[in-house]
Formats: structure tokens, sequence, C-alpha cells
């Protein structure tokens, strides 16, 4: 067994090889569960409003209720969700979930071209949208197949006074609710009370039923959706809980921060269904760029768990008071979705005492695949062990899998791989080969303990006079500098050389120069790694989530 997974050796103490996909039926078996088991426990806190476990559920039936009593959506439907981290959020998600429907999230800062691509490409039938958005809804709605539209506030479930105060600041005083007009569209909170003149029907839902259609590949082209099945889900959430298990995480006390959008799929599972399982409170930041307010919030809550991306981490500590803050109960940092720069990860190990352990998934692993043993007493550079039930192995240009140590395209299998693309067969045949690998397009090596290392984005790697240079290792050398708050490199076609590194970066010291920056490679990177273009600029092109979208750096000149 070890010869064929070597990883296992590495293993923290306690965690199994395998994991039970079948002790739940659906996600929403996994939801009920936890409601049986922490019915008075908080689950969901924002904006000061606590909803416990038994709360969200009442809610959560009558959202569902509503779905199938009085808007007759039938099994297999898709239901778009349109917002950011509220309550509304996990009431919609497990409403759409328990009636045996299919989630659509969509990230709300969506263009209105984007919004069309997804609503027509999924089919969705109903969409609920906040009302900061609506404006972008109202654009495009007549052109998609959507029927049912639900509206709310962000204040709308928080109460009174405080519901309708939030509502007038957001819309009259910060002016980020613009006005929109969407014909026959329904209240949340109307559709909450319609629901319950419904009685909840029995659904019977499938491991291999789509629980949700997760777009991908906004960066790499044209979005696609990822079929995660209740299967998918469900597994992922049993390998990572038993991941967690042996780090002092116990059912029911726990306090996870929620600031990466749960329309993401790393917050999706790692917050919002994982610490589900686990009864825990999932405290939604409603909006993260907004860091000042950020860490005020932190400083009000004792909170045991955080995830996050690099550059969510290194904003919070580049902002004043975030030393200040209670980490005396974190038991669990957990970065993804981007690398974590070591320069981030030693300062958050300085300032909080704990160590941010690096994880690695896909939108297509829902995501998780590899986490680092939480129990590292630091920043390890690797993107961690392949988590219980899943394989992973390096495989060259032709096919063949490479020994521990050399670098090739990385590959997942596991109960977690996505059932396909939706209605994409041909790009399904080219993630998922006839073994059931699915192929990243991440360049990775393995060492002989099993840790995976992730070197680069096929797509990112810079050719320079033959030789490979990844961007992660010299934005991670240019991220010490003590004058650069952010950076991303990126190849720029170059005469001599075929392609050159450039760099862009978001000065901290408004002093830096780019003299300083380039001694500073040389006397760290080898020769052909030194960046021959220096750029500032006052901010980098980013995802939703924080992601740096190196490929803008490429297509844009400077402003």
């Amino acid at each position: 067994m070890s010869q064929e997974r070597p990883w296992l050796q590495s293993y923290p103490a306690g965690i199994p090889a395998e994991i039970d996909v079948d002790e739940f039926r659906s996600v929403a078996a996994v939801f009920d569960t936890s409601v049986a088991r922490f019915r008075d426990r908080p689950a969901y806190s924002n904006f000061g409003k606590v909803l416990t476990y038994g709360e969200a559920d009442a809610l959560v039936e009558q959202f569902a209720t509503y779905l199938l009593g009085e808007l007759q959506l039938k099994k297999g439907d898709r239901v778009a969700l349109m917002m950011p981290n509220c309550l509304q959020y996990p009431i919609a998600t497990f409403g759409v979930l328990r009636a045996g429907l299919t989630v659509v999230n969509v990230n709300p800062l969506y263009t209105p071209r984007e919004l069309k691509h997804q609503l027509v490409d999924s089919g969705a039938v109903a969409l609920v949208v906040v009302d900061n958005f609506g404006v972008t809804v109202e654009q495009v709605i007549a052109q998609t197949q959507v029927k049912h539209i639900i509206t709310t506030g962000l204040g709308d479930m928080l109460g009174f006074p405080k519901g309708p105060i939030v509502n007038f600041v957001l819309k009259y005083i910060k002016k980020m609710v613009p006005d929109y007009r969407l014909h026959g569209a329904v209240r949340f909170r109307d559709a909450l009370r319609l629901g319950k003149r419904h009685p909840m029907p029995v659904v019977e839902i499938d491991h291999d039923d789509i629980a949700f259609l997760q777009y991908t590949g906004g960066t790499t082209g044209v979005a696609k959706g990822a079929m995660l099945t209740h299967r998918n889900l469900i597994a992922n959430m049993q390998q990572a809980s038993a991941w967690i298990s042996g780090s002092g995480v116990e059912p029911g006390k726990e306090v996870i921060i929620t600031a990466l959008p749960l329309y993401h799929i790393f917050a999706l599972t790692a917050n919002g269904l994982v610490f589900m399982k686990l009864g825990g409170m999932n405290y939604l930041i409603t909006n993260p760029r907004d860091m000042k307010g950020f860490v005020k919030e932190l400083k009000a809550v004792r909170f045991t768990a955080i995830t996050g991306v690099n550059t969510l981490f290194n904003g919070l500590l580049n902002t004043p008071g975030f030393d200040q803050v209670d980490f005396s109960g974190l038991k669990v940092t957990l970065g993804g979705g981007m690398a974590v720069q070591r320069s981030v990860a030693e300062r958050w190990k300085k300032t909080t005492g704990g160590t941010l352990v690096e994880a690695y998934g896909l939108t297509e692993t829902s995501p998780a695949a590899c986490i680092n043993p939480l129990d590292l007493k630091e920043y390890n550079g690797a993107i961690g062990l392949p988590i219980p039930s899943t394989d992973a192995c390096v495989k060259s240009d032709d096919g063949q899998t490479l020994p521990a140590g050399e670098v090739g395209e990385l590959c997942i299998r596991g109960p977690q791989v996505m059932k396909g693309y939706w209605h994409r067969p041909e790009d399904t045949a080219q993630a998922l080969d006839a073994d059931n690998w699915l192929h990243t397009g991440d360049m990775a090596r393995m060492d002989e303990q099993g840790f995976f290392y992730i070197v680069d984005r096929k797509k990112d790697m810079i050719l320079v006079s033959g030789f490979n240079v990844y961007p992660n290792e010299i934005e991670d050398v240019i991220a010490m500098m003590p004058g650069v708050l952010e950076v991303a490199a990126v190849g720029v076609p170059n005469e001599k050389s075929g392609e050159a590194v450039k760099v862009v970066i978001v000065k901290k010291d408004p002093n830096l120069t780019e003299e300083q920056v380039k001694e500073f490679a040389r006397a760290n990177l080898t020769g052909y790694k030194h960046p021959r273009i220096v750029e500032f600029r006052n901010e980098l092109p980013k995802t939703n989530v924080g992601k740096i979208l190196r490929r803008e750096l490429r297509d844009t000149p400077a402003a």
C-alpha cells in the first residue's frame, strides 16, 4: 500500500487512509444530522445577528417548500444564487439542496456579459439576488430562461431595528444599491412566508444527483460548470473533517471566520460544509475588502479557525490593529486558492502564534485534494499530502507517471473528483482521462515522503532561452523585500530569449526603485530568472477571491 501511496507514512496519527462516503445520502442529510445534534448552538453570525442550527433549519424548510410548493420546481432544476456572505446565503443554499434541486453559485460582481453566460449555460430557472446587484440582473434577465426572481436586502434577515437601518445606510448613505426594476420579483422574506403554507414533501436525493454547478475557468477562458454531485461533496466533507479532527477541533465548539465568499468553492466546502458538519459557527464577513472594518470585527469575536488566500492574509497583516486581535483560541489557519508566500506565512506565525497551513484544491475536486498536516511547526512550501481516499501522481506530457523529485503535471483521483463539465463532453474528456485521473494543469513534484510541491501553472510558466521559469518562485523572492506590498511575475515576448520575466509591484515603501528590485533579484535568483522589466502599479488585477490575474498583466500595458 505504501509503495502506491508513499504519503501514508507521513500522515499524522489517527488520520484514516480511507473515508466512508456512504455514511450520508446527501449534503442535505449532513445538514439534518447537524441540526439534530447541535439544534441550540449558533450556526451563523452576520452584522451581530446570530442564527442557531434550529432557527436556520426552520428557514431552510420554508425556502425549500417555497421552491417546491409555490414555484413548483422539479428535481434537477437549477437555482442561481447571486449574493455575498450574508444569512440569506446558507438558508437559500440548504433550501435548494433539501428540495432536491441544484445550486448555481454566481459571483455577484459579474458584469452583465458574464452573468448572462452563466445563467444561459446553466439553464437556471430561478435566481436569488441581493439588491446591490439587481441592476446587473435587470440588463440581461430577458435573454435568459429564468422565470422566478427572488430579491433581498443585506439587512433583511437581521431583525428590527438593525435590518432596516443597514438597508437604509447601504442605499442612501453609502449609495451601494442602485435603483433597478425586475418585473414580478418576490422578496426573500415573502418567499419564506409563502413557503410556510406548504408541507415539505419527501424528496429522494441520490449520491449521483448534482448538488452544485460550480463555474470555473474564468481565468483560462470561458467559464465552465463543474458538476459536483452529492457524493463528491460528502466525500470532501468526510476527508477534510477527518484531516482536522486531530487538531483540537471539537464538534459544536468552533467559530470559523468566513471572509472568502461562500459562492467560491474553497469557502463553500471548507467553511460552509465542513464546519456545518462539525456544528461550528460560520462568522460571515460580508465585505472583507474593507480591511479596517474586517479587523474591527475580528477584535469582537474569539475565533478558532480562519481560511483565506495569500492576498487576504497579507492584507490583514498590513492593516493597523490586526496584531491586537485575540488569537488565543486560534487552532486552524488554512490557506489555499493560490500559492501562499513564505514571507506571508512567516509573518502570520510571528503575529498570531499559529502556523499558516497550506492546502491545495480545485473546483473540479470539490475542492480539497492535498492538505499539510495541521501540526506543522512552520511553513514548509508544500501543498501537503493527498487526503484520505485520494490518489495523486505526477505525469509527463506523454502520460508516464514520473518518480519522486521529477516535475510534471499533477493528476488527482478520488471520490471528490467532479462528474464532468456541464454540457461540455470535449472539455470533460480533456480534463478526465480513461483511468479517471483529473489533469490539473499544475506543474508539481513529489518528494520521498509523499509531500507534493506546486511548481506553477502549466499555462503561466515562462520560457526563457529554453529554461522553465516559474512565476511563483520569482514572486516569493521579490515578496521578501520589505518595500514590496504585492508582486506578480509574468512572461513577456522577447526577441533574444523568446520570453523575459516582468514583475509588477505594488509598493509598501513609496521610495522603492526599479534598480533596488533588480539588485535584490540578482542576489537571490539565477541569471535567466532575473526580471528584465519592473513595473509599479497602485493595485494588481484580482479575481473575486483575491487570486492575482497574471493573464491580465500580460495582456494589458501599464496604466
